[in-house]
């Protein structure tokens, strides 16, 4: 049973990375190129060339796809210890620092707006009309999630003794049963296509714990407690995975609208 009295606010939550920067970048998942085709098959266009704006960008992990897809990208970051592991990162990428409510870029700027892993740290009253002012028309908003594969058994395991320790809110079930449109737009303003893309990669165990603990769940939560669940949960996955190399498996929740 988690120990706090009363939930974190999604303020100290989304600030919670700024701390842990070098954990997230060195310890979280990227994304496979399976997903980039799904963007462009959804958008009607391609990300090779276009002016692309990734929002959230954090240490920078899909910016660096993106870039590497061939897209004219800029980064959005509000988070000082983030945008300090960006720059360290990707110094030849610029960032401006902003966020999705209040975009830092002319109006009909971009072909595309990317948010990984970000989108549910904005208010949607306000991004969604930033995002339709800054896409030109016919440029495409594109909102994805690693989710994980809670049909794997291990990995269902985990999660629900994750539940259980530190307790669930409203952004872990968003993320973790998978988006739906009414979430990511509850004005109803954007039409959204969805896909999901399945992957995986294979990582000590000490890489995935250091994964785990790098969410927000766990950085706000008390330390004494949180070593002690990542303590059990090393002899948990020493179990099911006796050589040390843990395959975990994601789901990518992907969904794309179109500007008018």
């Amino acid at each position: 049973m988690t120990t706090s009295s009363k939930p974190p606010s999604p303020a100290a939550r989304a600030h919670s990375f700024n701390a842990a920067a070098a954990q997230y970048a060195e310890n979280r998942p990227s994304y496979p190129p399976a997903l980039f085709d799904a963007i462009e098959d959804l958008a009607g266009h391609p990300l090779t060339g276009a002016r692309v704006a990734d929002i959230g960008a954090g240490t920078g992990i899909a910016t660096a796809l993106l870039h590497a897809r061939g897209a004219d990208v800029v980064a959005i970051e509000p988070g000082d210890g983030m945008a300090a592991q960006f720059r360290r990162t990707l110094p030849e990428v610029p960032l401006v620092r902003g966020n999705g409510n209040a975009l830092p870029l002319a109006d009909h700027s971009a072909d595309f707006l990317t948010y990984a892993q970000a989108w549910h740290w904005t208010d949607p009253a306000r991004s969604v009309p930033e995002a339709l002012r800054v896409l030109r028309p016919g440029g495409a908003l594109a909102l994805w999630w690693n989710t994980s594969a809670l049909d794997v058994p291990w990995i269902a395991e985990q999660s629900e003794r994750i539940r259980i320790h530190f307790g669930i809110d409203r952004v872990v079930e968003q993320n973790g049963s998978g988006l739906r449109s009414a979430l990511a737009d509850p004005t109803g303003r954007l039409d959204f296509a969805h896909r999901r893309v399945r992957w995986s990669r294979q990582v000590p165990v000490d890489t995935h714990l250091a994964n785990i603990g790098s969410h927000s769940a766990f950085l706000v939560h008390d330390e004494k407690s949180t070593t002690a669940f990542l303590t059990e949960e090393r002899n948990h996955l020493r179990t099911v995975f006796p050589n040390g190399i843990v395959e975990e498996i994601y789901v990518v929740e992907l969904v794309v609208a179109l500007a008018p």
